[in-house]
């Protein structure tokens, strides 16, 4: 984004910033960001020194904080300010190229992964791809969840034959095929065959059982 040239001597981050404090929008994002931490109004007021009934008019989009006060809200949610009027993305698409992936994996259980999707705050759900050796996983069944109550999980099998075993069960899946659960429970995936295989995954997060 560029700066308009010789008609203010403001620094652009408080022009920016000034005008991305919409009441509606600030709001809405405020409380997607809170009830993704999972708090409720009155934790974000001790966390923030915003008070409770002032947070929730802001959430209505019924005022417009000042940069002071979104500025307490930002540092409650773990956000920088620039984070919290979205002033770190690139508009409406966000892109990441293939060499700016998130990496990493467990080479002892011969798990690698890719994280496709960029870790915007508040974003709702994330993409990743997996390759899965020979006799690996990508966990045991002694690991704790690793995702909030109420996330779903969507898994697509790319090459080979995997097992995903959830709460116990085991459930083969093979090239092409499909699989929902609930990733708040108990959950890994093995390859139990002699080749590689790779499957892609999509996590929802804090989307409630109905």
């Amino acid at each position: 984004m560029t700066s308009p040239r010789g008609s203010s001597s403001r620094p652009k981050s408080r022009i920016d910033a000034q005008s991305a404090v919409d009441p509606a929008a600030i709001g809405l994002r405020v409380k997607v960001l809170r009830e993704a931490e999972g708090l409720s109004l009155r934790d974000l007021a001790e966390r923030s020194g915003v008070s409770a009934p002032m947070l929730s008019q802001v959430e209505r989009g019924e005022t417009s904080p000042t940069l002071t006060v979104a500025a307490r809200i930002a540092a409650g949610l773990r956000l920088r300010l620039s984070q919290l009027l979205r002033l770190d993305e690139q508009g409406a698409v966000t892109v990441v190229r293939a060499g700016e992936r998130r990496r990493g994996g467990d080479e002892g259980r011969g798990h690698r992964y890719e994280v496709l999707t960029s870790p915007q705050p508040g974003q709702r759900a994330e993409l990743s791809r997996h390759r899965l050796g020979s006799g690996g996983s990508t966990g045991g069944p002694d690991d704790p969840p690793i995702h909030e109550p109420g996330s779903r999980e969507t898994a697509l099998v790319e090459e080979g034959t995997v097992v995903l075993v959830c709460d116990g069960a085991r459930h083969e899946l093979h090239e092409g095929d499909t699989v929902t659960f609930d990733a708040d429970l108990p959950h890994h995936f093995e390859n139990p065959t002699t080749v590689e295989a790779a499957f892609l995954a999509v996590v929802s997060a804090g989307l409630r059982r109905s």
